[in-house]
């Protein structure tokens, strides 16, 4: 989902689009994230605490097709046909994570990282951010193998040092937010 919608269980479409984000047309999930990858229009949610002090990340579940059991930010997806990129992450925090905050825009860029052997993503990604107090994460097993809070000037360390734990997207997505 961005490759998280990417469980071949969830047959769907994507929006494919242009460089600048403009809608072109649609493809089949799988067949947009074969190959060399067919640009399509995606979001990531960064949701935060403490004054944006810590990050909520997921581990992607064993069951992805695309970088499974790899730390991603909180969650990401493909927004549907008609669904803003806010409407779509606010809807698929709740469906991954089990609760709710209100997000709000951040930055879209497009890129482009291959899983050799399973697929790539290339995506015009739409950054999504929101804060909680704290908040009672159900995460849902077939997307989530694990989650933590982790301190954001920490997790910039670790993605220098050991950035091969984490998600492409993650890398070049949180820079952007902090």
């Amino acid at each position: 989902m961005h490759s998280q919608a990417c469980n071949k269980a969830l047959m769907t479409d994507v929006i494919l689009v242009n460089e600048r984000g403009e809608e072109i047309g649609a493809a089949d999930i799988i067949e947009a994230h074969m190959g060399k990858g067919l640009l399509h229009k995606a979001f990531s949610v960064y949701v935060f605490r403490q004054n944006r002090q810590e990050l909520l990340l997921q581990k992607r579940s064993e069951k992805k097709m695309l970088w499974p059991l790899i730390w991603a930010n909180t969650c990401c997806s493909h927004p549907r046909k008609g669904e803003t990129s806010l409407e779509a992450g606010e809807r698929r925090l709740q469906e991954e994570m089990g609760f709710n905050a209100s997000l709000s825009d951040g930055p879209s860029f497009v890129y482009r990282a291959e899983d050799v052997g399973r697929g790539v993503e290339h995506e015009h990604l739409t950054l999504l951010a929101g804060d909680v107090d704290d908040a009672n994460v159900i995460p849902d097993p077939e997307e989530v193998a694990e989650y933590k809070w982790m301190n954001v000037e920490e997790l910039m360390g670790d993605l220098q040092k050991s950035g091969e734990l984490y998600a492409p997207w993650l890398k070049l997505g949180l820079p952007k937010l902090v």
